[in-house]
Parts: structure tokens; C-alpha cells; sequence
């Protein structure tokens, strides 16, 4: 019996899609908000170079210029995306893929639309929806197709939500199912040739002694990061009471020293009680 690692793993996904087209191509022709009419055939990995020089923004874990059936060629980042502020890193991330493109000198003209495409194995909004598609467009709603960005809350996911995208259902159940405590993989999975050919890749008996170990080495990495993310929510919170707690008691105070002034109590009666000095309690008065 297989066992599997977990495909969102960094080292895991870039194994299968990093090095796999076809199976990369098959993905992205279900995951996709392609027109129509609209197919990958073909696609080239382009290299990881030009790397941001803000530490922790470039988290792009595949690439990709893609070629539809129509002549008509746009690039795709893919991403791994986990906590903290993963949309303005991924709109950066995005961006800079587009003006990558542009060398002095060249026409505009030249500028292949890009796609953002991250999969979040969290949830970050309070709407049902788990599939958002982000497009620049104006109020009436004419969109410009070059820079587009499609998040997947994965933890969302539901099989039935899209019964008319097969592949689209069943390449998720892929990333929502298999990981190190499948023992084994659903038969639906397995009839799928591309998907099937992914769950070999995700197996243990694939990987070497030190992959293995990097592998560990990377869900630490991320166990770190998610609990460095929620001591600083959770310090930031207490903060914040503790704060709103100081001015909730200061406000009570000074409302108690108007009632008195409006009570006609002597200034210096209100100092002692309220343990300020006379200057504190006129200045507040004025």
C-alpha cells in the first residue's frame, strides 16, 4: 500500500507541476477562468531570476508561459500561500511577473497578460465563496484582462460546489485528500490519467532520504510561521484591550470630574478626590 506526502508542500508541488507539463497543463486547464474556447496546448517554464530584494516577498513556487489553442500566449505564477499578508505579497509578486517582461526599448505591445494563481490551505474572508477571481475593471464593468488573480480557499472546498468542472473538483479533492494520512487514494483520482500520474509523484518511495528530511524541514518551517503570525495577533490583541481597557477608565474619569464641576463641587475638592493637581483638572474643564 502507497503511502503519499501532502501536495502543498513546497518541495512536493514543485516535483509534480515544477517538472511534469503535461500534468501542469492538465491542472491549469481545470483550475483556471479561461474563456470558453479557450485551451492551454502547450507551455514553457520560465526561470525563477529578478527575485524581489523585499525579504519573504517572492513566494512564487511555479512560473509558467502558457500557449492557448488560439495563438495567444499569457504567463501563470502559481503560489503556496499560508497566512499574513499573502494578498498584497501575491498583487506584488504578480505585478512584478508582468513589467518582468518589458526590456528597453520594446513595444508595449509585446506584454503577455499574467495570472496569479495561489492555492491558501486557510481561510482568510467570511463569504461561502471559495473560488475568487480578481480582474481590473472600471464601474461599468469593462474589465483589462492583463493582470488577473485567482485565490482558492481550500479549506472551503466542497466536492458538490462545481458539479459541472469535473476535473476542477476532482484536482482539488487532490489537494484536499492526499496527504500523510491517506492510505488510500480514491478510485476517481486514480481514473484520472494526469492525476493519477500525480499521486505517483506524492508518494514516499519517490523521494530520496534528503528530500524526505527537506520535506519535514518545510512543514516546520511553515508550523513556525503560522504560530509567529498568531502570537503577534494574539499579543497585538492583548494590547489593544488593555489599552481600550486605560481609556475606557480615564474616560470614566473624566466624566466624573465634570459631574462634580457641574454639581458646583470646589476645584480643589474635585483635585484631591479625582488625585490630580488643580492645573490638570482646569486644563480638562476648559
Amino acid at each position: 500500500m502507497p503511502r503519499y506526502l501532502d501536495p502543498k508542500s513546497d518541495l512536493v508541488f514543485k516535483k509534480v507541476f515544477g517538472h511534469h507539463p503535461r500534468i501542469l497543463k492538465n491542472f491549469l486547464n481545470a483550475i483556471l477562468p479561461l474563456p470558453k474556447d479557450c485551451l492551454i496546448e502547450s507551455l514553457e517554464y520560465l526561470s525563477s531570476e529578478n527575485v524581489p530584494e523585499i525579504e519573504g516577498m517572492k513566494h512564487t513556487i511555479v512560473d509558467v508561459r502558457c500557449y492557448d489553442n488560439h495563438g495567444r500566449h499569457f504567463i501563470v505564477e502559481m503560489q503556496l500561500q499560508w497566512a499574513g499578508y499573502f494578498i498584497k505579497r501575491m498583487v506584488f509578486n504578480t505585478a512584478a511577473t508582468y513589467v518582468r517582461q518589458f526590456s528597453r526599448g520594446e513595444k508595449y505591445e509585446s506584454l503577455s497578460p499574467v495570472y496569479g494563481l495561489a492555492l491558501i490551505d486557510a481561510t482568510f474572508s467570511d463569504e461561502e465563496e471559495w473560488f475568487h477571481h480578481y480582474q481590473l475593471c472600471d464601474k461599468k464593468n469593462t474589465t483589462l484582462e492583463d493582470l488577473q488573480l485567482v485565490l482558492i480557499e481550500l479549506p472551503k472546498f466542497k466536492p458538490a460546489s462545481i458539479p459541472e468542472k469535473r476535473l476542477a473538483v476532482l484536482w482539488l479533492r487532490f489537494f484536499r485528500e492526499i496527504n500523510e494520512k491517506t492510505t488510500q487514494a480514491d478510485e476517481s483520482l486514480l481514473q484520472e490519467a494526469a492525476i493519477s500520474e500525480a499521486l505517483k509523484l506524492v508518494e514516499t518511495s519517490a523521494y530520496t532520504h534528503e528530500e524526505l528530511i527537506a520535506y519535514d524541514r518545510n512543514w516546520d518551517a511553515i508550523s513556525s510561521e503560522k504560530t509567529l503570525m498568531s502570537d503577534r495577533y494574539n499579543k497585538g490583541l492583548r494590547e489593544g484591550e488593555a489599552k481600550g481597557r486605560a481609556e475606557g477608565r480615564a474616560e470614566g474619569k473624566f466624566e466624573m470630574i465634570r459631574a462634580m464641576h457641574a454639581a458646583k463641587v470646589p476645584l480643589d475638592q474635585i483635585a484631591t478626590f479625582a488625585q490630580m493637581n488643580l492645573q490638570e483638572i482646569e486644563a480638562l474643564l476648559k
